[in-house]
């Protein structure tokens, strides 16, 4: 008589479980977007939550403290200096009270959060980046270098902006043939990842606008495609199948032939939302109109992407905000946390490791990026690469930035007239300060970490 056993692959996340808050945590009466756009629609950090919503006349997005829960006034100030809807929003991450939006009237914008958060409308922004010909759907800061933005439109095009000049340095026009469905960066920021329309994943590099590696039909289906970096510079990639089953698959650029792994997961229509943690290398897979959040460990293994498990809900989201690690409660053993959009109210999700001991686990939180960024954007542009600046979450770490003073670069004022430099290697080109920026003059910060 045999017997078969099955070994259980043994990994400390085996046992991490999701949990919404208290009725009395979340954020009520608020009127979600009802924009059909595949972005996260909220964006979260340790000072704030910000949230698209419904506008007549124009695009607006609401900023409330995190502190800030329980049922929100209709008369509560939003932003609400763009022309058309909203699409996408993202807070800096080296800065926590500032925040950019992309819009259908075909900017972005910059908006400095006072700390209190707002008590009138905000209508004008720090800086106002105008480069795109079509609306903007994609913004995405770099992880490592002081205020550089990307962003995609519906034009085709990636632009790099230095913020603090308000100029598009690099435009990333004749590449992507079709809609840009996600653009995102390595952790350190020397590598662009995109996933487009037109069928291709892209590897680029981001200075030049020149494609290093690319893969025709990640996932055959026609639906969006997302694509984020893991560690070691893999690529996690959702999409479908020829037969509308959603996908979930691993790669490995230098080898873009065949996937480390392809796996089907089920058969909904919605598009699967990435957030890869680097500390975990877990990734959750948020589908915008789930009621669930499916959850993987990313290893060196075969199958490389195992699932772990899945929080599911009665209720589907329309969005989804991903708190940095520096904003969690360690001393709970919480290891992510989601801000999830309903049609009227925001629900923080809690994604927790069972543990015994209330003591920090050294485990748990390996050294974390911090707010600190490690080159200046001038530098970055002319090559200089930066490394994530790490903190321990051991001991208490300030987990908010605090603000210091930096002034828009005053140049910017001044009208340079001059034509675009195409690169040779034909993806992009580089072009010197140009004058159809407005500015406010105005405070920028730079953020040292506070000291606890």
């Amino acid at each position: 008589q045999s017997f078969t056993f099955t070994v259980v692959r043994s990994s400390k996340f085996r046992h991490v479980f999701g949990q919404a808050v208290k009725a009395d945590q979340c954020y009520d009466d608020i009127r979600v977007s009802q924009m059909t756009w595949d972005s996260n629609f909220c964006s979260v950090n340790p000072k704030f939550v910000a949230m698209i919503v419904d506008a007549s006349g124009g695009g607006a997005f609401l900023v409330l403290p995190l502190s800030k829960t329980g049922r929100i006034d209709m008369t509560y100030p939003t932003v609400c200096g763009h022309t058309g809807p909203i699409l996408d929003i993202e807070f800096c991450p080296h800065n926590d009270n500032i925040i950019a939006s992309g819009s259908e009237d075909c900017s972005v914008m910059i908006w400095e959060i006072p700390d209190s958060g707002l008590t009138t409308p905000l209508t004008d922004p720090v800086v106002k980046l105008e480069g795109h010909s079509k609306r903007v759907g994609i913004l995405s800061w770099h992880p490592t270098a002081h205020n550089v933005l990307l962003s995609a439109g519906c034009d085709n095009m990636v632009i790099l902006w230095n913020v603090a000049r308000g100029e598009a340095v690099v435009r990333i026009d004749s590449v992507h043939t079709d809609l840009i469905y996600s653009a995102s960066w390595n952790r350190d920021g020397s590598r662009i990842l995109t996933s487009c329309k037109d069928k291709f994943m892209r590897v680029m590099d981001p200075r030049k606008g020149s494609v290093l590696y690319e893969k025709e039909k990640p996932h055959e289906g026609s639906r969006p495609v997302r694509a984020v970096f893991t560690s070691d510079g893999k690529i996690l990639s959702t999409g479908f199948s020829r037969m509308s089953e959603r996908q979930v698959a691993l790669w490995d650029p230098k080898n873009f032939s065949q996937p480390l792994t392809l796996q089907e997961l089920d058969t909904s229509s919605g598009v699967l939302l990435p957030f890869y943690d680097p500390d975990t290398s877990i990734v959750y897979l948020c589908g915008k109109g789930d009621s669930s959040i499916r959850y993987f460990e990313v290893t060196d293994e075969a199958p490389y992407v195992h699932y772990l498990s899945m929080y599911s809900s009665k209720e589907s989201q329309k969005g989804m905000g991903y708190m940095p690690k520096r904003g969690l409660e360690v001393n709970k053993c919480e290891i992510a946390r989601f801000y999830k959009l309903h049609e009227r109210k925001c629900e923080p999700i809690v994604m927790t490791v069972p543990r015994k001991s209330d003591l920090f686990q050294e485990d748990l939180y390996p050294d974390t990026i911090g707010p600190e960024p490690s080159v200046e954007a001038d530098d970055w542009f002319q090559g200089k690469d930066g490394k994530p600046v790490l903190v321990s979450l051991k001991d208490g770490f300030t987990t908010t930035t605090k603000t210091k003073e930096f002034k828009v670069v005053k140049s910017l004022l001044k009208t340079t007239t001059s034509s675009g430099v195409s690169q040779p290697d034909g993806g992009s080109s580089v072009r010197p300060p140009q004058s159809s920026h407005t500015h406010r003059q105005s405070v920028f910060t730079k953020n040292t970490m506070s000291d606890s």
